[in-house]
């Protein structure tokens, strides 16, 4: 018997297989390609008859795979899901460029710090949101990835958390000079999702007194006070890496709270490819996260 030319399968009959396979009926695949049932039909025929096999079993109301179109289904599906991905990924400028929605804070604390080490070769161009909570829904929009906080419990299918989230007073050297007790120094107020003073004091059995005297609704803004001497402020570790490391302010104590609470990376499906995913995840969350 000759042999097969198994090299060089059209496209068009290898989609209508897929699309067969994946949706159970030849019409529910015309509809899928946009094309007719019987032009879904010949393409499956065509494709039979060069493998030499059937790939569906022809009943009066429904096409089931015979046992050769089962196992080669998700292979086929996984084919085309790469072939698609992959133009996307290298020839489509509207997939290349990528919106990431977040506060001024993370972007300014964690995420600039890490963009050094985003390469041509990733092809991605990122463009930067601040995300207000006023107007969060309508910043967003479809395609924007989004970095909230909260517990991971939101319901897009691309999830993952940025780091450990660790809480500690810090506060700069020189506000230290002199001083027996940090506890007796002025305090800085922090307005947002993470635990507060309050929550500091329930935990660790300190006072919750001095109340603050300054309050700020966002934590790059606080550790700039902090870092003038202003008070002592209740700071997420991560987000304060920096100043810690260059000795600008100096965590007060071992004590530290650790929530269930921290910063998530967020987007659909249809914001990145699996391939962008893992390159996001890669450049902006800490290994040890999650």
């Amino acid at each position: 018997m000759a042999e097969r030319n198994l090299g060089n399968l059209p496209l068009e009959w290898i989609r209508a297989f897929e699309a067969a396979g994946r949706t159970g009926s030849f019409s529910a695949a015309a509809r899928d390609l946009g094309v007719t049932q019987a032009a879904i039909s010949q393409r499956i025929g065509h494709l039979e008859a060069r493998l030499g096999t059937p790939l569906f079993l022809r009943q009066s109301r429904r096409t089931v795979l015979t046992v050769e179109g089962e196992a080669w289904l998700p292979m086929v599906s996984d084919a085309l899901l790469t072939l698609r991905q992959s133009a996307e990924d290298l020839f489509s400028a509207r997939r290349r460029r990528i919106a990431v929605s977040a506060s001024a804070s993370v972007t300014e604390l964690w995420i600039a710090p890490r963009l050094v080490r985003l390469v041509p070769e990733w092809r991605m161009d990122l463009v930067f949101h601040t995300m207000v909570l006023a107007t969060e829904a309508k910043v967003d929009g479809p395609r924007a990835v989004r970095i909230r906080y909260g517990a991971g419990d939101w319901p897009d299918p691309l999830r993952a958390p940025l780091f450990a989230e660790a809480i500690a007073p810090v506060a700069a050297p020189a506000l230290l000079q002199g001083v027996g007790d940090w506890r007796r120094l002025p305090r800085i107020g922090l307005t947002g999702p993470r635990p507060g003073w309050q929550e500091w004091a329930a935990t660790s059995g300190d006072a919750a007194d001095p109340v603050p005297a300054l309050r700020f609704d966002s934590l790059a803004a606080a550790l700039a006070a902090a870092r003038q001497g202003c008070g002592v402020l209740l700071a997420s570790l991560p987000l304060a890496a920096s100043d810690l490391a260059a000795g600008s302010l100096v965590q007060l104590g071992d004590r530290t709270l650790t929530p269930p609470e921290t910063y998530w990376i967020l987007a659909g499906t249809e914001t990145v490819s699996p391939r962008q995913w893992s390159m996001l995840t890669a450049l902006l969350c800490d290994p040890g996260a999650g």
